[in-house]
This record gives C-alpha cells, sequence and structure tokens, in this order.
C-alpha cells in the first residue's frame, strides 16, 4: 500500500493519509468516550504514557490533540484519553482536523521519502542506504542526547575553598578575599 501512496501526486497521497489518520484518531477518540469502564484497567498497564497524556490535556487542552500528530509514541494516548475526559467536540474535532493535514504533509512528503529509502536500501542502491545511515545517526543522536539531559548531574563540587568559610571565621562574613586589604598594609 505505501507504494500505492508514494507513486500518486502530492495532493492524492495527501488526501489518502489525512483520511486514514482522521478515521483513526476519531474511533480512538471515540473508543475513549465509551469505555470509561475499561479505562482503569488500561490506564494501570499504561500508568506513566496516560498521566503524561492527561497532563498535556489538562494544560494544553485541544493544543496538545494538534501536537499528537507530530510525537510518537504518545499520540493513541492523547486521542484515548481526550476521550475518556469528554473534550468536548467543538474543541476536538478543529484540533484533529489541523493535526491530521500536518500530519498527512509529512507523511506524504518526508515520511514516504523514508519508506522509499528503505525499500530501494533493500534493493541494493547505495543512496538508500546512506539516507537509512544519516536518519540512524540522527535518531541515535537525539537519544543520546535526551538521556543525558535526564541523568543526575554528576558534575565535581566547586572549589571547596569558596563555598565554605574556615571553621573559625564568621558565618556571616563574605568569603570573597578584601581588594581593599592590600592596599591598606
Amino acid at each position: 500500500m505505501l507504494d500505492r501512496l508514494a507513486e500518486l501526486p502530492f495532493w492524492q497521497a495527501f488526501a489518502a493519509l489525512f483520511v486514514i489518520v482522521m478515521a483513526r484518531s476519531n474511533a480512538t477518540y471515540w473508543l475513549g468516550r465509551g469505555a470509561v469502564a475499561g479505562w482503569k484497567r488500561y490506564r494501570g498497564a499504561h500508568g506513566e504514557l496516560t498521566r503524561r497524556a492527561e497532563a498535556l490535556l489538562r494544560s494544553l487542552g485541544p493544543f496538545a490533540v494538534t501536537l499528537s500528530y507530530l510525537t510518537i509514541g504518545i499520540q493513541t494516548a492523547v486521542h484515548l484519553t481526550a476521550g475518556v475526559m469528554r473534550m468536548p467536540l467543538r474543541f476536538y474535532l478543529p484540533a484533529a482536523v489541523v493535526g491530521s493535514a500536518a500530519w498527512a504533509v509529512l507523511y506524504a512528503t518526508i515520511g514516504l521519502a523514508v519508506v522509499q529509502a528503505w525499500i530501494a536500501a533493500e534493493a541494493g542502491s547505495w543512496w538508500g542506504v546512506a539516507l537509512l545511515a544519516a536518519l540512524l545517526v540522527v535518531g541515535l543522536s537525539t537519544w543520546a542526547v535526551r538521556r543525558r539531559r535526564t541523568l543526575p548531574d554528576a558534575s565535581p563540587d566547586p572549589d571547596p575553598d569558596l563555598s565554605s568559610p574556615d571553621p573559625g571565621s564568621d558565618p556571616g562574613a563574605d568569603p570573597r578575599p578584601d581588594p581593599q586589604a592590600r592596599t591598606r598594609s
């Protein structure tokens, strides 16, 4: 199917992808609206993911729905949570339309190009292999940077002579040297 989408003109690929993602996200929303009883079981199994989705919806409202289309891993949780939280359709649908359009544009251009590169790599084209290698480097670099940011700071303590005064000195005194002290003697 992706091969057929990649061969279509942009506007046809966009329209097909838009319809697919609107159907998927709205089905997920309506499942959330109707499945409040099962939500507690789902939430228990996917606690962190649903907490993140709820926090996004509470803080960003409909903008969280729109932004979820540009993420990987939380999109379904946001739409399901929007349904469970009974986000009004007058807010959900416009956000879903804008997000679906952005998603369809991305996948009709960049997304399908990646799929074509993958197929070319499988067929033995060096251009496809190079593109996949570049995407792998970008992905691993992004992962490493994000991981480094979430690790606790392991930097050494600052110079102990500047951070704590001498035991016999006045604790309220300024620990920095007095610039006037050299000129007085």
